[in-house]
């Protein structure tokens, strides 16, 4: 199972940027895939997650309303669109993925156990 998260960049607040975690490894189906992020000297944060299962999405009250994530199943990939960004957003971004038909069955939040990490992508919000 490999993840690979790519996208971040250097954008200035107000402005927008689309990551993408790309799957491969396994059949793209009964998966949740999550985003989480850590900031220098700040533990890590589950921003979103979604569930094959059923398209639920679950997001950080800190990224409600400016973060979408969505799926492409035909092209094995998770995207998370990142709209009016502040500089409090910084940090690296890694996908995580959880696997199996578990998913049907339970709610999707990043509190759950993830097994499969991607590397991460950095994103740099300038005031």
């Amino acid at each position: 199972v490999q993840l690979q998260a790519s996208g971040g960049g250097l954008v200035q607040a107000g402005g927008s940027l689309r990551l993408s975690c790309a799957a491969s490894g396994f059949t793209f189906d009964d998966y949740a895939i999550g985003w989480f992020r850590q900031a220098p000297g700040k533990e890590r944060e589950g921003v979103s997650c979604i569930s094959s299962s059923d398209g639920s999405t679950y997001y950080a009250d800190s990224v409600k309303g400016r973060f979408t994530i969505s799926s492409d199943n035909a092209k094995n990939t998770v995207y998370l669109q990142m709209n009016s960004l502040k500089p409090e957003d910084t940090a690296v971004y890694y996908c995580a993925a959880l696997l199996g038909v578990v998913v049907r069955y339970i709610h999707i939040t990043p509190g759950l156990r993830y097994d499969y990490w991607g590397q991460g992508t950095q994103v740099t919000v300038s005031s």
